[in-house]
């Protein structure tokens, strides 16, 4: 449990980070707001993913899971930025 969590995290601000490049932009908070914004994308995208593709969730590393965790976390950078009343472009 405790190893899930924190590849899960480690995945989040990967994944955050690469949402990052992928949707440039002004948001406020800097590095926190994107690694926070990158761990609620791959929590809900490794959920989307699990719920998908039916597949057991697991400790280990997967480049599946950090296409679904970086595909959740540009939603919810997407998400963050209509409600903060931020363009969704660059």
């Amino acid at each position: 449990m405790i190893i899930s969590l924190i590849v899960w995290l480690v995945v989040g601000f990967i994944a955050g980070y690469l949402a990052k490049l992928i949707m440039p932009g002004p948001d406020g908070g800097g590095v926190l707001a994107t690694i926070l914004l990158g761990i609620v994308g791959a929590i809900v995208g490794g959920w989307v993913g699990r719920m998908l593709f039916e597949s057991p969730a697991h400790d280990g590393f997967s480049i599946m899971g950090l296409v679904f965790a970086v595909i959740g976390a540009l939603i919810v950078l997407a998400i963050y930025r209509l409600a903060t009343g931020r363009s969704l472009r660059a």
